[in-house]
């Protein structure tokens, strides 16, 4: 049973991420948008079990929850810390092979879309994990870049703007003709 170290406020004023005293998974990412995209995962079910949570996020000791905004956190918090108390870590899950990039982004054989995404592991993805959140490339089409914020991330209003200028920018160096369109 992971014990809860610390819980941390994130850019999104309606997530919040759970710091872990041990590893909930071998660094297996998973992402849930809603109860049906959790089923068969009986944590993040648990997690959908408690009103108001609209999305769940987790990877090794990380757990970011985020609500629907109606929900008081002082009130929520209580009521989310028994499942996670309870989680039995998941040594052996498989990843999602589709959580960082879609089958056709892996796919791909884009020189450009190949340097985006290692680019994106090594510059994006360790920043938005330490908010509470990912990010998936769902594809490039001629010069559009669609990707799809996760987690904490996901409603957050920061991502839709300055994060994704960011990318953007970054994004640039490899072609600057590539427009980031977050869906």
């Amino acid at each position: 049973m992971p014990k809860i170290k610390e819980i941390e406020r994130t850019p999104n004023p309606d997530a919040m991420r759970f710091v872990l005293g041990e590893p909930l998974t071998n660094g297996v990412t998973k992402s849930y948008e809603n109860a049906e995209e959790a089923e068969g995962d009986e944590f993040a079910s648990a997690l959908f079990a408690v009103d108001h949570v609209i999305n769940v996020y987790y990877v090794n000791q990380y757990v970011t929850v985020t609500q629907d905004g109606d929900a008081v956190w002082s009130e929520l918090l209580r009521q989310l810390a028994p499942p996670i108390r309870e989680a039995t870590p998941q040594i052996n899950i498989q990843e999602d092979d589709e959580v960082h990039a879609s089958k056709e982004v892996q796919e791909s054989d884009d020189e450009r879309l190949i340097e985006i995404n290692k680019m994106l592991d090594d510059q994006v993805r360790p920043y938005l994990l330490a908010d509470g959140g990912g990010l998936k490339v769902l594809g490039l089409n001629g010069n559009r870049l669609k990707v799809h914020y996760q987690g904490a991330c996901g409603t957050c209003p920061t991502a839709t703007s300055g994060t994704l200028y960011a990318i953007e920018s970054m994004v640039k160096r490899i072609d600057p003709n590539i427009e980031v369109i977050s869906v």
